[in-house]
């Protein structure tokens, strides 16, 4: 069974839809059970029961912070455009797709961060939330 997370979306930096990826941002409570930081693909359950595959964070956001940032869930709900703050969501957290990085660029950040959509758009199928 994937991991699974509940939690109130949060403002973030933003910093991800400025980057092209706007992602729904969950606090985690460190005593919480989760895979080790990286990118995993998943399933997001909205409040109004709609489900949606996504690209999930786990982690520190390295590129941005150092060992002190906040360890957060960052999902990025695949083609899906709407606001998501202040809404109850579950998170299924299902392969993972790379560990954390730090990039030489931003740009490097961006173009590995479609890579990473790409990936979790092949094999997002087999991950359900609960």
């Amino acid at each position: 069974m994937s991991p699974v997370v509940r939690g109130v979306v949060i403002a973030g930096d933003r910093r991800g839809r400025l980057l092209g990826y706007p992602t729904a941002n969950v606090r985690l409570d460190e005593h919480e059970e989760l895979p080790d930081d990286g990118v995993y693909a998943g399933r997001v359950v909205l409040a109004d029961g709609s489900e949606h595959p996504a690209a999930v964070s786990v982690g520190r956001r390295p590129q941005f912070y150092d060992e002190g940032g906040v360890r957060l869930l960052e999902a990025f709900l695949l083609d899906y455009d709407g606001d998501l703050y202040g809404q109850q969501i579950t998170v299924a957290v299902g392969a993972r797709v790379r560990g954390q990085l730090v990039f030489s660029s931003t740009e490097e950040l961006v173009d590995q961060m479609g890579r990473d959509v790409e990936t979790v758009r092949a094999i997002v199928a087999g991950v359900r939330a609960e």
